[in-house]
């Protein structure tokens, strides 16, 4: 496996062997070490010394099921800390067939150019962007991209917020369909566009492909993995017929659904924007209810949703924007809701910080609560640079700032997703104490909180809740290491013989003989190193908080977040 460097002061690239120090990482597990070992904490984000840098998983370019997740890492010039951002799509594996372990980013060019690095087998190139891409929409670009360089490409690009370096800009990731998929956290897409990259393009022509020590071993894990995906009642049932947008309902009844700005935990509308109306919308209009972000996946929970005239809008149409544009900020029209998701990625922010800003907004009166017209206004106008787009387009925290507002839903300056705190008290604890700022997916409590999968923990309640979210923070960040999709977890929190099989995969292709232990010690050792990130960057045990107005109560429990200081640093002593 190599190292593909691109100096984008010089726009010169190098092929260099992987360093020993970072043998035998791959994915989250690479990209956060790698950040520690080359980026200076204390650099500016925007600045010359931030790197990129874009990994595969361990089980990346293989046959395993849902490998394809491709890591992305860097400062986050949002959290001002280590940032690790995954998407789907067909970069990653494209990436691990042509033995390329990382591609890094680095430098800053003088001149005031946008480019796209051309990746080959033979090597990368800096080629000056086709002026027809700059400034334009994620969707036009790919298909210009495409015509220059073959439909077959991978192509890693940003939209017009990552040229306008906004913090919460995306990097987006073409998918099989040549549809989108991002990294969405994090802000990375400014760090993308402050290099001055329009996008990177990747040809596997003549790529060697995986090589896996024992075949037989591996097929044979492989088939188990992919038994235990396809029978489990989530990622066999519930993901491919509703999406991730099944958890509306759910969490609605459960009465963790964040409602106004996370005033309330349930509302009367949610069934109008949830999975089961969404699935049914899909079908009656000719829609596909269940796809794949990228090839191999059998989990297929992304989908193909049409507007009323039977045209295609958006894919990957994601439970946490829905929430956050029909319940939080009390828009009750999924059609308006897929446009504002098709605007957001086309753009190139993350939709997750920005429609939770988008409520902060409301919270401000910019616009009124539950406007679609408007909100779909302001996306736009992050687009178009206004000085209001740019507000926006810089996040919740940055909103919520410049307008006044301290009921403003964030940690380490990073919205907080789709899952009230106070009623879902696991996935709180991980917003708290998460180095990558406020994230669900870095320990989803809600598993084992809400879903009843791994066992069950009363959400409600704060018995047992510092172990849940340690224990899976450091599960997650191991899976993140092999390229998996994050939603294998279910599977393999209540079937041991398929997370064996994960393990067995490993062994087979690599020729080792990891245990359980190991890949648990593994996950302990990336957050270790983020963690040591973010320190050093000047982050303490005061960031790892809730913000004050979640000690209010949450209708319909009127439960409040009622952790001390000291049990949340529990969670990180290990």
């Amino acid at each position: 496996m190599k190292f593909y460097r691109v100096n984008m002061t010089t726009k010169q690239a190098k092929i260099e062997e992987v360093p020993q120090k970072f043998a035998g990482l791959a994915g989250r597990a690479l990209t956060s070490s790698f950040i520690l070992d080359e980026v200076d904490p204390k650099c500016h984000p925007l600045g010359p010394n931030n790197k990129l840098i874009f990994a595969p998983g361990l089980l990346g370019g293989t046959s395993c099921p849902n490998s394809g997740r491709l890591s992305v890492g860097s400062k986050s010039p949002l959290t001002g800390g280590i940032k690790e951002s995954n998407a789907g799509g067909t970069a990653a594996q494209k990436l691990a067939k042509m033995g390329i372990a990382g591609l890094i980013v680095e430098g800053m060019p003088e001149d005031d150019k946008y480019y796209v690095i051309k990746v080959t087998v033979d090597g990368a190139v800096v080629e000056e962007a086709p002026a027809e891409i700059i400034g334009k929409g994620n969707y036009e670009a790919i298909q210009v991209l495409n015509k220059k360089y073959g439909e077959k490409v991978g192509i890693i690009i940003i939209g017009p917020a990552g040229e306008m370096k906004l913090t919460a800009a995306n990097i987006s990731v073409k998918d099989p369909e040549s549809n989108i998929r991002s990294a969405g956290r994090g802000g990375l897409g400014a760090v993308m566009g402050s290099k001055k990259v329009k996008a990177i393009v990747i040809d596997d022509t003549g790529a060697p492909g995986v090589t896996i020590a024992n075949m037989e071993a591996f097929r044979e894990a492989a088939k188990r993995f992919a038994k235990g995906l396809t029978s489990h009642p989530v990622t066999g049932e519930g993901l491919p017929k509703f999406g991730t947008n099944v958890l509306v309902n759910i969490l609605n009844e459960a009465g963790g659904l964040p409602t106004k700005n996370f005033r309330a935990g349930r509302n009367e509308w949610a069934n109008n924007i949830s999975g089961e109306t969404m699935s049914a919308t899909i079908e009656a209009r000719g829609g596909k209810v269940t796809h794949g972000c990228h090839p191999g996946c059998v989990i297929r929970c992304s989908q193909h949703y049409y507007d009323k005239d039977g045209k295609y809008l958006t894919s990957g149409f994601e439970y946490e924007t829905i929430w956050a544009l029909g319940a939080n900020a009390c828009i009750n029209d999924l059609d308006a809701i897929a446009m504002a998701d098709r605007l957001m990625d086309d753009i190139g922010v993350d939709s997750i910080e920005t429609s939770v800003t988008i409520a902060v907004a409301m919270e401000a009166g910019i616009i009124p609560w539950g406007d679609a017209e408007k909100a779909i206004d302001l996306i736009k106008q992050i687009g178009e640079g206004t000085p209001l787009g740019r507000i926006i387009g810089s996040g919740a925290a940055v909103t919520g700032q410049a307008f006044g507002v301290s009921r403003v839903p964030v940690v380490k300056k990073q919205a907080i997703p789709a899952y009230d705190p106070r009623a879902v008290k696991g996935v709180g604890l991980t917003y708290a104490t998460t180095p990558m700022g406020a994230d669900h997916t870095a320990g989803y409590a809600v598993a084992t909180n809400i879903l009843k999968v791994g066992g069950f923990i009363e959400p409600l309640k704060k018995d047992g809740q510092v172990e849940l979210s340690r224990n899976l923070q450091i599960a997650t960040a191991a899976v993140d290491s092999t390229g998996l999709c994050l939603f294998v977890a279910f599977c393999i929190l209540d079937n041991a013989d398929a997370f064996q099989a994960i393990i067995d995969m490993i062994n087979a292709q690599y020729g080792l003989s990891l245990t359980a232990d190991d890949v648990t010690e593994l996950g302990k050792k990336v957050l270790r190193a983020e963690r040591k990130f973010n320190e050093l960057a000047g982050f303490t045990k005061a960031d790892d908080r809730l913000p004050e107005f979640f000690k209010e109560e949450c209708p319909p429990h009127n439960t409040t977040w009622d952790f001390t200081d000291d049990e949340i640093d529990e969670v990180y002593k290990f």
